[in-house]
Parts: structure tokens; C-alpha cells; sequence
């Protein structure tokens, strides 16, 4: 096998997830959608738009970060 830098990239396949939302949360959404198509002019969908939030809000946590450390650390 050849050694090169780049590692053999993670499994990419997406994992569809069905989550049920209020209806003030769905229109916080919906509202955030309509104002990310404006800023950047160009129409992305609401279910396209979600996975990137939430994957923005949890990289931006960090106690969220330091606790998966430590139960990564536990794994076997």
C-alpha cells in the first residue's frame, strides 16, 4: 500500500433523520431560509439549509465539545 498524506476518507453517506418540530421553530426556520436566499441570492431549501445549522451549532459548542472528548476517550 502506498504511503500517501491523505488518510482513506470517512464513510460520507448520508443518514436520513425524521425530527418533528413546533410550529414556532419550523417558522423561525422557515424565516432563516428566506433570509440566507436573500443575503446570498440564491434559493437554497429548508432541508438542505438544517444539517449545515446544526453541524454550525454544534462545532460552536464547546462544552458539547469537551464532553464527547471524554466519553471518546472512555470508548474501547
Amino acid at each position: 500500500m502506498a504511503d500517501l498524506k491523505l488518510g482513506k476518507l470517512p464513510d460520507r453517506t448520508p443518514v436520513k433523520l425524521a425530527i418533528a418540530v413546533s410550529p414556532d421553530l419550523h417558522r423561525a426556520l422557515a424565516d432563516y431560509a428566506t433570509i440566507y436566499n436573500e443575503a446570498y441570492g440564491q434559493s437554497e431549501a429548508l432541508a438542505e439549509l438544517v444539517p449545515h445549522m446544526l453541524a454550525a451549532f454544534l462545532a460552536s459548542d464547546r462544552g458539547f465539545a469537551k464532553a464527547r472528548e471524554a466519553i471518546t476517550r472512555k470508548a474501547p
